[in-house]
């Protein structure tokens, strides 16, 4: 794919790239880079040229092949951020599902949820993410809105996976089941622990649903989605042991 095929002006057809004082564009840097540093010049850039989202356009279609990661989520919320019309254009025509790919054999369409996460509606992703849930639970459990522990065990692993790695790509790898699996393990199973870890719980005080919770990248890890909201300990903790988590392809 060649800089003049994604280029926003067509009367210049051959548009110069942002340069750097060292003569790089914000690709050559970003492709310079390792992923934690990747991300820091993702996370500090305070403006973004025409060339500069092209270059950064360029960026994801190179790296088309490969499963998507944190960066490549990071590098399309920051096109959202800045212009999004052209990034809806662009990924409409290359990424038609999103730029994570959805299997085929997946029980539902993740596509809105993944749409909600690039643009970083959080609270709304998670919304979705419970209604998705239950609707893996069948039409009694989306029709009452919530959860019984008994019903989780029967979610498919390809689901589950595919709704955690949609959260992973889009958080900078800080939000998903997967994460608040880590946690847990990483505090012995204990429950209390956990919640003050992850922000749902300050000493004895629970965090209020929904005006407590942090709906953005600033939250702790492992803060969404807010499972704690299904119905109790034991849907999450059927959550947390699901198989899906004994088998590869959860992290991105």
């Amino acid at each position: 794919m060649s800089l003049s095929s994604l280029n926003p002006n067509p009367t210049d057809p051959n548009p110069t790239p942002s340069l750097n004082p060292d003569g790089s564009t914000l690709r050559d840097r970003l492709q310079a880079e390792s992923e934690k540093h990747q991300l820091q010049l993702l996370q500090q850039l305070s403006t973004l040229t025409e060339t500069d989202q092209t270059s950064l356009m360029e960026f994801l279609l190179e790296r088309q092949g490969d499963p998507a990661g944190w960066v490549d989520g990071k590098v399309v919320q920051v096109l959202w951020q800045f212009d999004p019309i052209r990034t809806e254009t662009f990924l409409s025509t290359h990424f038609p599902q999103g730029l994570v790919a959805l299997p085929p054999d997946l029980t539902l369409d993740y596509a809105p949820l993944q749409r909600l996460l690039w643009q970083q509606d959080f609270q709304q992703a998670d919304r979705l993410t419970l209604s998705n849930l239950c609707s893996l639970a069948g039409a009694t459990a989306a029709k009452r809105g919530w959860l019984y522990f008994t019903e989780v065990e029967n979610f498919p692993s390809a689901d589950l996976q595919t709704i955690n790695r949609l959260w992973q790509v889009y958080s900078e790898g800080k939000f998903g089941f997967a994460v608040q699996r880590e946690l847990w393990i990483s505090v012995d199973r204990n429950w209390d622990k956990l919640w003050s870890k992850i922000g749902w719980r300050t000493g004895n005080i629970w965090t209020r649903y929904p005006q407590e919770f942090i709906w953005d990248l600033s939250a702790p890890r492992g803060h969404l989605p807010l499972s704690n909201q299904l119905r109790g300990v034991r849907v999450i903790a059927a959550l947390l042991a699901h198989p899906a988590w004994n088998e590869n392809a959860i992290a991105p």
